[in-house]
């Protein structure tokens, strides 16, 4: 569960960005989305590998 502690005389903008960006990094709606629709083995294989493929060419192109 995600959740904040105001300070004293915090604003609540300042509060509901603080919010925002640890909910983002807790990757809670990444997970609902992956969860919302069944992905077939196979595919969940093939989207794999090619994530590792990307990762590898962004690293060699920083490397380069």
């Amino acid at each position: 569960m995600v959740g904040i502690i105001l300070g004293d005389n915090e604003p609540i903008d300042r509060a509901i960005r603080r919010f925002k960006k640890k909910y983002e990094r807790s990757g809670i709606l990444k997970e609902v989305k992956k969860r919302s629709f069944f992905t077939k083995p196979s595919v969940k294989k093939r989207m794999k590998l090619a994530k590792a493929i990307r990762r590898a060419q962004r690293a060699a192109m920083e490397e380069a």
